[in-house]
């Protein structure tokens, strides 16, 4: 990643972006560098612009399924449960707000 975003700030500089600018770019940040990744990486690109890196990256992002909400059943279940927790933490945090006896830590 660190390899590619060293690409892209070439890129957007307006910059040539080379395997040596890249190198130079994260070598300038204190990163080791390995040629094999940097090599890769300008294969990988190769041809392509950075909007084509967009696009490519939009596709594969809309591909992810999200997750749905959980169904009703499972929710009126857990909705009794959950009001009893939330009583109980209510509880305790009454308790812990006395313990202060009114002097905060930057009072």
């Amino acid at each position: 990643m660190k390899y590619l975003a060293a690409y892209l700030l070439l890129n957007a500089a307006g910059n040539t972006t080379s395997a040596d600018n890249v190198k130079a770019v994260l070598s300038s940040v204190g990163i080791e560098v390995e040629d094999e990744k940097v090599s890769a990486l300008m294969t990988a690109l190769e041809g392509k612009t950075v909007a084509d890196l967009i696009a490519e990256g939009n596709e594969k992002l809309s591909a992810v399924p999200a997750a749905g909400p959980a169904t009703g059943a499972a929710g009126a279940s857990t909705g009794a449960a959950g009001e009893a927790a939330g009583e109980a933490a209510e509880e305790e945090d009454a308790e812990e707000s006395d313990d202060d006896m009114g002097f905060g830590l930057f009072d």
